[in-house]
Parts: structure tokens; sequence; C-alpha cells
């Protein structure tokens, strides 16, 4: 391996590693209703939810598609996802982490540039189109930190509606 491309790969376990620890932040110490609360908007998604749709990408974009494992996913399930335990949620968190730093230390270079159009079932919304192992393990990136932002916020209102005084 050369020492660009491993950098490269460090990098994307890096930031992906960090990403993941920033959601298990996020959600701690949250109670099971603030786990579950959804902002009043029609569309939004509970803490949960996000934090569920962050595993499932996360899963399919890095390991899936940017190192080639064999994963499965129920989109939909992501999003109504609910639960009563942080603790197991943090736990795969983490262990969906290990998981892809040992994945990504196994990678071959030569596979970053491997093109590849990814199944309908696990690419999301939209039609799929060709990408490489190096353009999911860049979107994997991308589309975790977008969530990060949007389960910081949903926490800081879950908490904040938790502690908002009830009407008459």
């Amino acid at each position: 391996m050369t020492p660009r491309v491993h950098a490269e790969i460090e990098t994307y376990a890096r930031e992906l590693g960090w990403i993941l620890d920033q959601v298990c932040t996020a959600l701690d110490g949250l109670t099971e209703t603030q786990l579950n609360w959804r902002p009043a908007t029609g569309a939004a998604n509970s803490a949960y939810a996000v934090a569920s749709h962050v595993v499932g990408a996360t899963r399919v974009y890095a390991l899936g598609f940017g190192c080639g494992r064999e994963v499965e996913r129920d989109r939909t399930a992501e999003f109504t996802a609910s639960g009563t335990d942080v603790g197991s949620l943090v736990a795969a968190i983490r262990g969906l982490a290990r998981e892809i730093t040992a994945a990504l230390a196994a990678l071959s270079p030569a596979e970053l540039d491997r093109r590849f159009v990814p199944p309908q079932a696990l690419w999301g919304t939209g039609p799929p189109h060709e990408i490489s192992r190096r353009d999911a393990l860049v979107e994997s990136i991308r589309h975790a930190a977008l969530h990060l932002g949007e389960l910081r916020l949903t926490r800081d209102l879950a908490v904040r509606s938790a502690r908002a005084p009830r009407g008459p």
C-alpha cells in the first residue's frame, strides 16, 4: 500500500469513527421519552430514528459499497425505529465503528477505484448510479455528518421539550 493510499484509508476510518462517536455522545443521557420524541413538523425524526438511519446508511455505504462486504438494509425501518434503551443503540453504533475500522484496514488500495452500480434496495432514494468504493466512503462520511447535525438539534429540542411547562 502506498503511503498516500494508506493515509487516505486511515482518514476514512478516523472520520467515520469520530462521527459515530459523536452520535453516541449525542444520545448519551437521553431518557426513553427524549430518545423517541419527534418535533411536531409532521416529517421530523426522533433521535432514535436518526441514529438508526445513520447506522443503516453507514453500514451500507461504508461496509457494503466502500469495503465490498455483504450487507442488508431496511431503510423504512430505520425511520420508524424506536426503543427504550439508549445503551443497546450505542452498543450497535460502537460495534459498527469497530467493523468499519477492521474492514478498512483489510481493504486493498486497488479496490478504492473499483466502480459499480449499487442495487436499488440498498441505495436509498432516487435511481442508483455508478460509483467507486472511494465515492461510497466519502458519501458515508458526508451523510453521517449531515445527520449528526440533525441528531444534535433533535436532542436539544427533545431535552428542552421535556423541561417545558405543561399547559393548563
